[in-house]
């Protein structure tokens, strides 16, 4: 921009790369369509004058509930250019938390796949009735669509006045209780985490194919899939159905990234999956990122020996809108979490705010460049998230003299066994380490007594024999954690109840036993 009092985020992440001389170079491939930078941008720019043709002044908010294929980044940078703040949205929500969110949102337009328009339908003409609907991808009677919404569009559009502090886009975080709260981020957020992740711990480049798992509404996944590649000029490749061990091997094998950005529980899946045993993934893979959860140090373990590119795991949140503490590649400790990331302070402190040494366990503050603006409409929830400078992010580390830290659960999952704080994640990891087990959850339970013990949820790998099982994992758990760590029941079941984003939902464990 020509005075640097002004600040747009689409300008930052998008032009430059035209700046540089990368507007024939592939940007983002999808199952069925590619697009340049260029292409890009005049797609951006066709979608920001369609925003204005609409009636859409700087600061409205549009609902994106849109699959990750290629009209994604051009309606979000399109937003972006022209002001208008984009609500990404789960794809996976249910009617009732949409009816919410959209709500809540006030969004004055909502693009949405015609994939997704049946779980939204039943809401259109409820509380949300004024609420404008366009269809991407086939159309649906009755309803506009992107395509036709974009025809005839000038693709010149010159970047709204923004500035570095105002909001850009919301982002409503998953959860594990209640309805998702909206999180407000502002334009300088973006390029901050790029710079930081992206280039600092990533080391992205020009020529990397870049591949997320995370979908675009996960703030994971915006950092991975458009934030990141944008910032390097690099391409990216789209899936924008659930990703599944079998369609993940298929796309490693097509479109051979060097960059893979998935979570934990796909990449046990994925290393269980028999169907794919002998699969090599991608030839040219490079590295892989892990974050959502801690990643077990012998997935790590096991997915390095196998296709020969680490993991790089480490911790983050929608409120920071991605990670802050990460090992780095040639600096890995598979178990832990890694270091802060560069720009980024970090704390542990106890239950009055005092920090903790070394090996005690602590909640988690950050302190960094990319920390949201706060809740939309959530006053209190604010104040007690964002402290000052500081944001809570709600899990428990410990740091080693070294100065690495490792997760020890959710500060709402930790409890009490024999007097001695237990932490559900280190008797699941436990769990998990053994070969017949592919997931686990752990919930706190009361016995004959009224005493707390552990309990354990077991999801087992195909084939996995029960017979003599249930002895042989609280034998297995004594070794790995300690002699009253183990499992006083476990229970097993078929699947683990979890959020659209994949963490799994204890709380929804601990009511099944009231």
């Amino acid at each position: 921009m020509t005075n640097a009092r002004y600040y747009n985020a689409a300008e930052v992440l998008l032009d430059s790369n035209l700046s540089a001389g990368r507007g024939a170079k592939l940007a983002f491939v999808d199952s069925s369509r590619s697009i340049t930078y260029d292409e890009l941008h005049a797609e951006s720019c066709r979608f920001a004058n369609a925003l204005r043709r609409l009636g859409l002044e700087r600061e409205a908010r549009i609902a994106l509930i849109m699959l990750d294929t290629v009209d994604w980044p051009i309606a979000f940078l399109g937003a972006l250019r022209a002001g208008v703040v984009p609500v990404a949205l789960n794809t996976l929500l249910t009617t009732e938390q949409y009816a919410y969110v959209l709500e809540d949102s006030r969004a004055q337009v909502l693009f949405v796949s015609a994939a997704l328009y049946p779980v939204v339908l039943p809401i259109l003409s409820d509380a949300n009735a004024g609420l404008r609907v366009v269809i991407v991808g086939d159309g649906v009677p009755g309803r506009p669509t992107l395509a036709h919404l974009l025809e005839g569009e000038d693709n010149h559009f010159a970047p709204a006045r923004t500035f570095r502090d105002e909001p850009a886009f919301w982002l409503y975080s998953s959860g594990s209780t209640g309805m998702p709260k909206g999180v407000k981020h502002v334009h300088s957020s973006l390029a901050a985490t790029a710079e930081a992740f992206g280039e600092g711990i990533m080391g992205l480049r020009e020529d990397d194919v870049c591949h997320s798992a995370a979908k675009f509404f996960f703030a994971y996944g915006l950092g991975n899939s458009l934030t990141f590649p944008l910032a390097a000029g690099a391409t990216v490749v789209l899936n924008p159905e659930r990703p599944t061990p079998a369609s993940v091997y298929a796309l490693l094998a097509k479109h051979q990234p060097t960059i893979f950005f998935g979570v934990p529980t796909l990449y046990a899946a994925m290393l269980a999956d028999q169907a794919h045993a002998e699969h090599k993934g991608s030839p040219k893979l490079r590295l892989c990122c892990s974050a959502g959860e801690a990643l077990p140090a012998h997935v790590g373990e096991a997915w390095e020996s196998r296709f020969g590119a680490p993991i790089i795991d480490g911790v983050g949140s929608t409120e920071m809108l991605h990670i802050y503490v990460s090992n780095k590649p040639g600096d890995v400790a598979y178990g832990t979490s890694g270091r802060p990331v560069p720009g980024y302070k970090i704390r542990l402190v106890d239950e009055q705010g005092q920090d903790v040494p070394p090996g005690e366990v602590g909640e988690m503050l950050v302190n960094g460049p990319s920390a949201a603006e706060g809740y939309w409409n959530q006053r209190d929830k604010s104040r007690a998230v964002f402290e000052g400078g500081w944001t809570r992010s709600g899990d428990k580390y410990v740091q080693d003299e070294s100065g690495r830290y490792t997760y020890s659960g959710r500060a709402d999952d930790m409890f009490k066994v024999s007097g001695i704080w237990v932490s559900p994640f280190e008797i699941e990891s436990a769990l998990i380490s053994h070969e017949a087990v592919l997931e686990s959850a752990v919930v706190p339970a009361m016995d004959r007594d009224e005493l707390v013990k552990p309990k354990a949820f077991v999801v087992l790998k195909p084939g996995a024999s029960r017979e003599g099982l249930e002895e042989k994992l609280k034998e297995h758990v004594k070794a790995k954690a300690g002699l009253w760590k183990y499992p006083r029941w476990i229970v097993f079941t078929e699947t683990l109840p979890k959020t659209a984003t994949g963490k799994i939902q204890r709380f929804k464990l601990r009511d099944l036993q009231n």
